[in-house]
């Protein structure tokens, strides 16, 4: 490149800069930085609130070969445009670069513009060229005083969970709020106390029609929930309803009413996160991933091209080209009654959104799924049908349903009935998309027909059922139920949900248990040290109002650094004082009222390695332990052999962390192993020939595979054995593995034989 009419343009991807180097001529060069060039120091000190909160940034080392590309193209280049993320955090990126070009002399006198563009199309990309600005310091600003803070909190806090807890532990300022809602909601599930309550139902026919009708009114007085607690009450009822029916109801009342149901707006990311994780099992992270993917652009055949708008966003905005060529779209596809008389506008929920920027959607409505199912993986297209069927919906006409409500008495107008039924009269936005819902066992757009009543129409009664039914504890958060819930308390940003949530697991302080989120012990004690001592930063109005701050700080209405001496010295503090006066029993024990069956002193729920248990709290003089939940039961006899040092009878015993095979002669005789229930594979053991190959575990890992006579024959394999001789050597047996290409073989299990051959089967499959 000797010519200097060059223009570099800067994203943050490389994919991203395939697909806009495609719109623009030979004029422009298009490099990515590969995201951040530029961190804190990872120390302590790189934030220094001592001294104005200066912070100390050094260069990402495994992207400075990215910045010497992009420093060598802009020394032959007429300008530098900075086209990185339209977000605060792209800001900070192209602000970092443009630091770190600053400090090389490299810039000099060049014009340096900033463009932003919410879609990766040619028009968007000219338009942005078209229109550049300058850095907004207002961004930066928000962007260095939100990774100060974070970085406060996770430099000053963290240590002190490894001093008073345990090491290696982490709180974050969002990420200690999700989990103070995880285990409240499991503190909710605990003590929740079930209530049993009935309802009755006649079973009714008219015209051989047979339909349905709850009882509402009992004797002239409204049913509530309890006011039917038991089978004696409800079968009390039932005896008085037949005998006062005398086979017969009588329609009272028929109610005829429309009701209309409107689409939901177009995806944010927060509900974009929500609607995968409900109807396609995605975790926000892996949404995340695709949907970047798709925006920086896919090969569809013409070249890599942007296929929906920018990811993270909180606008529930439409362009009005978008809206032209969508009501376009569904009146050819669909007809003209299927669009309103007006694009349909949505406001959006979130605070401080930024309404300049734009929903996701397709960035032409006019690629169908199926025109690019050729071209996606299989989970890339689920999220791009996903969208694109969920943009066409919004700008379509409303599900119109005929709801009919019938009462009718039984023997009189004091006992009533109530039949309910809705009918689908148009279908409007329905016959494309329908949004799923959180924790919903029935969808209120299904309902149930019911035959053509007429008030003191008699209609015969068939049966009268009573049903039990008990309350039901809130259930667990899905990501789903979280994102939203995160969303409604203003903790965090949409485009930080799926951090907090990989970190949370990461940490392990919630497992997932059928896609639900569970606290874990050391979570539950984390959680419990955070709001004890640090009540006010795990505040949901205290984390949502720190981020309405930062979001005035992006808007240029408050200053950054009031904001972070604001935050500072109160948290410091507390710090210090908790590292003082706080002791780490305080943290890892809770006395109970139990007392200990050894010594007569109080029992107390303890922290150890391997979880929460309880303990004597003169502990080491008193050893007593038992498992949370355990009631100590009697040991079982472990039939399969004897104990090998005494050949007295094995037990199976139950230990603090698992259960154990010991020796019945204890403590004369101490002989223990670790129990697993065994799992037989069928095969011959190759050495002695007397017993199977058992299934055991090494070390609660590491599956291995040994003789079943053991210890009288020491044999073991640590792939999982077949009953095949080995064609080479003549071994009676072969063992399957994976290879390092993860391709399935077997292969002979004797050292000195190197016979092998690929297979169908993997050791997976086959245990």
């Amino acid at each position: 490149m000797t010519s200097k009419s060059i223009n570099l343009v800067v994203v943050e991807s490389p994919a991203k800069a395939k697909t806009i180097k495609k719109y623009l001529g030979d004029n422009f060069d298009v490099l990515a930085s590969y995201g951040h060039v530029r961190d804190l120091v990872p120390k302590d000190g790189a934030v220094d609130p001592e001294n104005g909160f200066r912070m100390l940034y050094r260069e990402i080392e495994r992207n400075e070969r990215h910045v010497q590309a992009i420093a060598k193209s802009l020394k032959n280049s007429q300008s530098l445009y900075l086209a990185t993320d339209p977000d605060r955090e792209g800001e900070a990126i192209a602000w970092h670069l443009h630091e770190l070009l600053q400090q090389r002399n490299i810039i000099q006198k060049k014009p340096v513009y900033r463009i932003a563009f919410h879609e990766i199309t040619q028009h968007a990309i000219q338009d942005a060229l078209a229109n550049p600005r300058e850095l907004s310091i207002d961004l930066i600003n928000a962007q260095q005083a939100r990774r100060a803070l974070d970085y406060l909190v996770g430099f000053k806090l963290s240590p002190l969970l490894w001093k008073k807890i345990r090491y290696g532990l982490s709180a974050g300022r969002v990420q200690s709020p999700a989990l103070r809602l995880i285990v409240e909601r499991e503190q909710e599930i605990s003590s929740f106390v079930t209530r049993e309550y009935w309802s009755l139902e006649a079973h009714l026919l008219k015209d051989a029609e047979a339909f349905m009708a709850k009882l509402t009114h009992f004797q002239g007085k409204k049913l509530e929930q309890f006011s039917i607690k038991d089978t004696a009450k409800a079968t009390q009822i039932k005896t008085t309803l037949w005998q006062a029916a005398a086979g017969h109801l009588q329609v009272e009342k028929v109610e005829h009413k429309q009701r209309k149901r409107q689409p939901a707006p177009p995806f944010i990311t927060s509900t974009l996160q929500q609607e995968a994780a409900r109807k396609l099992g995605f975790t926000t992270k892996r949404t995340m991933t695709l949907a970047q993917q798709l925006y920086e652009g896919i090969d569809i055949g013409s070249g890599a091209t942007g296929l929906i708008t920018y990811m993270r966003t909180d606008s529930v905005n439409l362009s009005q080209e978008a809206l032209k060529e969508i009501r376009a779209f569904i009146k050819q596809r669909y007809g003209a009654k299927q669009i309103p008389k007006t694009a349909r506008t949505y406001k959006t929920k979130a605070k401080n959104a930024q309404e300049a920027h734009e929903a996701i959607r397709p960035t032409s409505i006019l690629r169908l799924p199926a025109d690019l199912s050729n071209y996606l993986t299989k989970d890339q297209l689920k999220l791009y049908e996903l969208i694109w069927k969920r943009t066409v919906a919004c700008q379509m006409q409303s599900a119109l349903f005929n709801i009919v409500a019938v009462d009718l008495s039984c023997g009189t107008t004091k006992n009533l009935f109530r039949a309910t039924g809705s009918v689908l009269v148009e279908a409007g936005f329905m016959q494309v998309y329908l949004e799923s819902k959180d924790d919903s066992s029935t969808d209120d757009a299904v309902g149930t027909m019911l035959p053509n009543l007429a008030p003191k129409d008699l209609v015969i009664l068939k049966d009268i059922k009573t049903t039990q039914h008990f309350t039901e504890p809130p259930p667990r958060y899905t990501e789903a139920s979280l994102v939203k819930t995160l969303e409604e308390h203003g903790i965090g940003r949409p485009s930080t949900y799926a951090t907090i949530i990989s970190t949370l697991q990461d940490r392990e302080y919630v497992t997932l248990d059928n896609k639900r989120f569970v606290p874990t012990d050391i979570g539950q004690v984390v959680n419990r040290f955070l709001t004890s001592y640090f009540t006010q930063y795990v505040d949901y109005d205290f984390t949502a109002r720190l981020e309405d701050e930062l979001d005035a700080v992006s808007r240029g209405e408050m200053e950054w650094l009031p904001l972070l001496e604001q935050f500072w010295h109160p948290f410091k503090e507390k710090i210090d004082y908790t590292d003082t006066n706080v002791k780490r029993s305080d943290v890892t024990q809770e006395i109970t009222d139990e007392i200990c069956p050894k010594c007569g002193s109080p029992v107390s729920i303890r922290l150890g390695r391997r979880g929460r248990f309880a303990g004597c709290t003169r502990f080491p003089d008193c050893d007593y332990t038992k498992t949370l939940g355990a009631t100590n039961p009697e040991p079982k006899v472990f039939a399969e052999k004897l104990c090998p040092q005494c050949n007295s009878p094995l037990l199976i015993k139950q230990g603090r962390y698992s259960s154990f095979i010991g020796c019945s002669a204890y403590p004369k005789c101490k002989y223990m192993e670790p129990f697993t229930q065994a799992q037989d594979t069928g095969v011959l053991c190759p050495k002695c020939g007397e017993g199977n190959l058992i299934q055991r575990t090494f070390k609660r890992s590491k599956i291995f595979y040994s003789c079943a006579t053991y210890p009288k024959c020491d044999y073991m394999v640590w792939n999982l054995p077949v009953a095949e001789p080995c064609p080479k050597c003549g071994w009676p047996i072969l063992a399957i593995r994976s290879n390092k290409n993860n391709v399935s073989e077997k292969f002979c299990p004797q050292k000195d034989c190197d016979f092998k051959v690929t297979c169908d089967t993997s050791p997976e499959k086959s245990q």
